[in-house]
């Protein structure tokens, strides 16, 4: 995948240390959305660690590795501690900034700016539906054929349920409008060195 911008994204990206995966980890591969496993001994380098998970490129192509895999990577949990403590901080602020805040920590595995910031969501609100609060999520990718959208909304959907006091969150992918460069927020376009 290429962004509008002119130059490949493995421009973008920098390749670091090789790493040996100390044990078997379940991954999706990149862009197709498969799942695959990586086994004890693959040589992968990391291109990307956002949002709690791992993009790797491997002699098979890129791959995404979960947090709850880091250790294969050689990642000690302690590193992650502070992810989470920065979560708990958000605790006491409204319910809508707290699901903005976890859609900025939804990252495309080839990109490395959050949907927020590339302008992917659409649309967040918070609807009450009887006893329960319901976040409903509008959101596209830069790319219709992406494989990876359902694993992507999915991502976004699991760390709006963290959220305490939401009952059920829906992530609709949407083509309408297409998503173009322009909707990259000014922080985006600055991580991405386009300003």
């Amino acid at each position: 995948m290429r962004l509008a911008v002119g130059r490949p994204l493995a421009f973008i990206l920098r390749m670091h240390e090789e790493i040996k995966l100390s044990r078997e980890v379940s991954a999706v591969q990149i862009p197709s959305g498969d799942a695959m496993i990586l086994p004890t001994g693959t040589a992968v380098f990391i291109t990307q660690r956002l949002g709690g998970t791992y993009t790797v490129a491997t002699s098979q192509g890129l791959a995404r590795i979960s947090s709850q895999d880091a250790d294969a990577l050689g990642i000690k949990p302690e590193e992650e501690k502070q992810k989470q403590e920065d979560a708990i901080r958000l605790k006491d602020a409204p319910l809508e900034e707290q699901v903005w805040a976890q859609l900025k920590g939804v990252y495309d595995p080839e990109i490395p700016v959050d949907i927020v910031n590339l302008g992917l969501v659409y649309d967040c609100s918070i609807e009450q539906q009887g006893t329960k609060k319901v976040v409903q999520v509008k959101m596209t990718l830069t790319a219709p054929g992406c494989g990876m959208g359902p694993v992507i909304a999915a991502d976004a959907q699991a760390k709006v349920m963290t959220i305490d006091g939401i009952d059920e969150a829906h992530v609709e992918l949407v083509w309408d409008p297409a998503w173009n460069q322009d909707m990259i927020t000014e922080e985006g376009k600055m991580k991405l060195g386009m300003i």
